[in-house]
């Protein structure tokens, strides 16, 4: 009971090196070279004894608590030898195992104290060298389950950076993807964007060329019409002047050449008005070749933008 009592305070005193009076959580870690236990282990241990929940284990917790709890790590790893009373009270599972059923507990104990599961996959080679140390130098197992303490240890920590690593690596992609797919908003919506405009300003410059060209086809009819009006005048007059008095010749001459020269008039604007309905013609074929241009233009932009689209997917996965 007194060495048990003065490996607890020894324990306390490790932990609390600054001399604070208190143990923490962090300092409960200390123990951990000092201990077949591992770091949740030793957290649990720490939860037991901490039975007010406030965080910290005064002398008096940690002294009175550990000493129980040590007593069951001393028996349980036979770090305490019985006294020659003692020596007709074995450990309760001795009386009831075989030697090797013995062994494989053991050795099933310091791989779950060490948390082996969680790194190793196969554990034959270490028991065999643990069974091979415990038969021809026992002197050296100690040794060796210290050494098994530190690197399983280490393994752990190693396992735990490895995760932090790949967490922040997720959380690196996550973010990137989102990025990505932000730009890929951005492209989409700045394309269609473009192309409502380009076919917008195409459609208004086909507009005012058309209502330019009806225009001036209206402005030919109209006079077209007039000349029509005015020639049927003329020859209105011309018939009640044949109906009428005989007209001097010189009148006469005079009406016919007026008339000739309507006639001309009215070939020349007849023409003028061909050639503007051809020209109307020619404005309408080049405008409708003008759409078909800027569709195969908006077309060609279209199918560039998908490709560099597919481009950077390609990066993307690339990346990945």
């Amino acid at each position: 009971e007194l060495t048990v009592l003065g490996k607890a305070q020894e324990f306390f005193q490790i932990c609390d090196l600054e001399g604070k009076g208190f143990v923490t959580r962090q300092d409960m870690q200390r123990l951990h070279p000092e201990l077949p236990l591992s770091l949740e282990e030793l957290e649990k241990v720490f939860v037991t004894l901490d039975a007010d929940g406030n965080g910290s284990l005064t002398p008096k917790e940690f002294i009175t608590g550990f000493s129980e709890f040590w007593k069951h790590i001393a028996l349980k790893n036979d770090m305490v030898q019985p006294s020659e009373g003692e020596a007709a009270c074995p450990v309760r599972y001795e009386g009831t195992m075989t030697g090797d059923e013995d062994e494989e507990f053991q050795f099933s104990n310091l791989m779950d104290r060490l948390g082996a599961a969680k790194v190793l996959d196969d554990e034959t080679d270490v028991k065999q060298l643990w069974l091979q140390l415990k038969k021809e130098e026992p002197n050296l197992l100690s040794n060796f389950e210290e050494f098994l303490v530190r690197i399983f240890s280490q393994l752990q920590e190693a396992d735990n950076e490895k995760n932090e690593l790949e967490c922040a690596l997720k959380k690196k992609i996550a973010a990137y993807d989102e990025e990505i797919q932000h730009l890929y908003e951005e492209m989409e919506q700045q394309i269609k964007k473009e192309k409502e405009q380009f076919l917008l300003k195409d459609t208004e410059r086909f507009q005012s060329q058309s209502q330019e060209l009806e225009r001036k086809l209206l402005s030919k009819e109209q006079e077209l019409e007039q000349l029509v009006q005015k020639q049927k005048r003329l020859e209105h007059q011309c018939t009640q002047l044949l109906s009428g008095k005989e007209e001097t010749k010189v009148e006469n001459t005079k009406l016919k050449l007026t008339n000739q020269e309507l006639l001309r008039e009215l070939e020349r604007t007849s023409h003028e008005l061909s050639l503007a309905q051809q020209q109307l013609q020619v404005l309408q074929e080049e405008a409708s070749r003008l759409h078909e241009e800027k569709e195969m233009e908006v077309y060609r932009v279209t199918e560039t933008l998908q490709r560099e689209k597919s481009g950077l997917l390609k990066q993307l996965d690339f990346l990945r």
